[in-house]
């Protein structure tokens, strides 16, 4: 009371006046308490637009069964376990040439040892069309076994023929690599074990300028999806091409923002298929020292209405808000293992004891100014 005697009428108006500022004073966040202050409305009022939900160990499971939103969604194609053999398909093109060492024989001309039918496509039915002895289906063998079903049936015309076979592979035997390789464009498939993982280095590798790099697999009108460091890891994924299959490898487009006070304030873009609130936390360069309330890391997610459920089995309200307490073990820990979503923004708030302190350096600095006006 003395300080308050000393600095005299002027001096205690200018004190007022700056004690009044330092309650609106300009913050780079707001708090815990301003930010959820609508969650719990008083008696009578309308209620809350949004549901908080504490990150705890006793929640994590519930909450990893509420709908995954953002996500693509897509699902993908194991490995097939098959030989390496190369299988023909209509649309290939097969060079067939006779070999015959009879006289006077129906396939050759006098003293001609061979002759070469050219190139014979695969018909759509999967039969190819020989002279004298009609079509021959062949879709589905390897060459090696097609060159044996065409030569039987003109052993039946000219007893001594052998018969050589190339292959050529048609459209319906490429696959198409689209894009986020060095050299997009159409590929033969070498066998029938060829993976996307050979079509992907066959390319020229996946551009290292991806984020995240992702996969993408058309075929027979679906899309196919999941990351290139999945099938990295688990090589039962590596799945079997077929033809006519299209890959594309493009970047994760999932996002997250980071707000408040964080050691930044940004668009973070996902650098792994699963990403959690502490690895979140770690990309936006942590929280403020100085500002941040570790008791107050809040995760802000808006689900469709679809997903909002009374009993629990979802969440309940479109709007909804996770908080985070660093300073406890339990918080710590289920941080680590709760997932940040596509689109969710991660808002660190400020700490009050920030606040206290800027007004209570204020109050010192007033005092000291006030005395003087009052002197």
């Amino acid at each position: 009371m003395a300080a308050w005697r000393r600095v005299g009428p002027w001096g205690a108006l200018a004190l007022a006046a700056l004690l009044l500022s330092a309650c609106s004073l300009p913050r780079g966040a707001g708090l815990r308490s301003e930010v959820l202050a609508a969650a719990a409305p008083e008696d009578g009022a309308a209620p809350a637009d949004f549901a908080v939900e504490p990150v705890t160990r006793d929640a994590l499971a519930r909450y990893a069964a509420w709908p995954a939103i953002g996500e693509p969604g897509l699902r993908w194609i194991a490995a097939q376990d098959d030989p390496p053999n190369r299988i023909i398909r209509p649309g290939d093109v097969l060079a067939i040439t006779v070999w015959n060492t009879e006289e006077n024989a129906l396939l050759t001309a006098p003293g001609q040892r061979s002759i070469t039918l050219g190139a014979i496509t695969v018909a759509s039915g999967g039969s190819v069309f020989m002279p004298y002895i009609g079509d021959v289906r062949v879709s589905g063998m390897a060459p090696e076994r097609a060159r044996e079903a065409i030569e039987a049936r003109f052993v039946e015309v000219a007893p001594s023929a052998q018969v050589q076979l190339e292959m050529t592979e048609g459209r319906q035997s490429t696959v198409s690599l689209v894009g986020g390789v060095a050299a997009p464009g159409a590929y033969p498939l070498l066998d029938q074990s060829y993976s996307i993982l050979s079509l992907i280095a066959e390319g020229g590798g996946v551009d290292a300028g991806l984020n995240n790099p992702q996969v993408r697999l058309m075929r027979d009108g679906a899309v196919y999806g999941t990351s290139v460091a999945r099938l990295f890891s688990e090589p039962g994924l590596d799945t079997t091409l077929r033809g006519g299959d299209k890959v594309i490898v493009e970047a994760d487009t999932r996002r997250f923002l980071s707000l408040g006070a964080a050691g930044t304030e940004a668009v973070h873009p996902f650098p792994q298929d699963e990403l959690t609130a502490i690895e979140a936390l770690s990309i936006m360069g942590g929280v403020a020292d100085a500002r941040a309330n570790p008791q107050g890391i809040l995760v802000l997610r808006d689900y469709p209405p679809a997903a909002v459920r009374a009993d629990g089995t979802g969440p309940r309200n479109v709007r909804t808000v996770f908080t985070i307490d660093l300073t406890t073990a339990d918080g710590l820990f289920s941080a680590g293992e709760f997932r940040i979503l596509d689109g969710d923004l991660v808002y660190a708030t400020e700490s009050p004891v920030t606040s206290a302190q800027t007004v209570m350096g204020l109050l010192g600095s007033a005092l000291g100014l006030a005395s003087r006006v009052g002197g």
